[in-house]
């Protein structure tokens, strides 16, 4: 009995891991049950063993792709101060390789606009991970609350617009330039942060 416990939890992360991945690519209408259940190896119908319904799933796999985010956070030069992780995430997030990956990406550029039409559930999840980034990113703003919930936004908005329209346009000068000058804005945003009391 154990062992079909620990078999069964093994198998829910596993749809949840690949689904979050799948969810970042495919986006919420465009991520069927046939194929979340076939990259995670298992049969269709234990689906609903799992979850009780795609919404329950997208929850579940959206908490996941944010914890992706706070993982990708916490890689940017994690032996350095705060303006430093700030600026090498800055870095990571508007570079093309995170442009070229979005199912390893950021899940606001992937499928925040498919969020704003979705469950009441859904966009609730969701929220409480956008609140954790601009959380993460003001603690490394100075200033007062404010000042650094407002930069923080200013920099993820900047930050997400600047994915979104790069990925739409596709690997070239055009995509360069867009993902350049949010890179610029972004660290002007660090830096007017930086020079404020903390």
């Amino acid at each position: 009995m154990r062992k079909s416990r620990e078999a069964m939890a093994q198998h829910h992360r596993n749809i949840v891991e690949g689904g979050a991945r799948l969810l970042r690519e495919r986006g919420i209408e465009g991520l069927s049950v046939a194929d979340l259940m076939q990259a995670a190896g298992l049969t269709h119908g234990g689906f609903y063993r799992h979850f009780a319904s795609k919404d329950a799933f997208v929850c579940e796999a959206t908490d996941a792709a944010f914890a992706g985010v706070a993982a990708m956070r916490g890689a940017a030069a994690p032996d350095q101060g705060p303006d430093a992780q700030l600026l090498a995430f800055l870095g990571y997030y508007l570079s093309q390789a995170h442009c070229d990956d979005p199912g390893m990406g950021c899940p606001i550029a992937a499928f925040g606009g498919e969020a704003a039409r979705a469950s009441a559930e859904i966009r609730e999840r969701f929220a409480v991970g956008v609140e954790g980034v601009l959380d993460w990113i003001s603690a490394r703003l100075g200033g007062t609350a404010e000042q650094r919930r407002s930069g923080a936004a200013e920099m993820l908005a900047v930050m997400v617009g600047a994915v979104v329209a790069a990925r739409a346009v596709g690997a070239g000068d055009l995509a360069d330039g867009l993902l350049g000058a949010a890179r610029r804005r972004g660290a002007e945003i660090a830096r007017a942060g930086a020079n404020l009391p903390h």
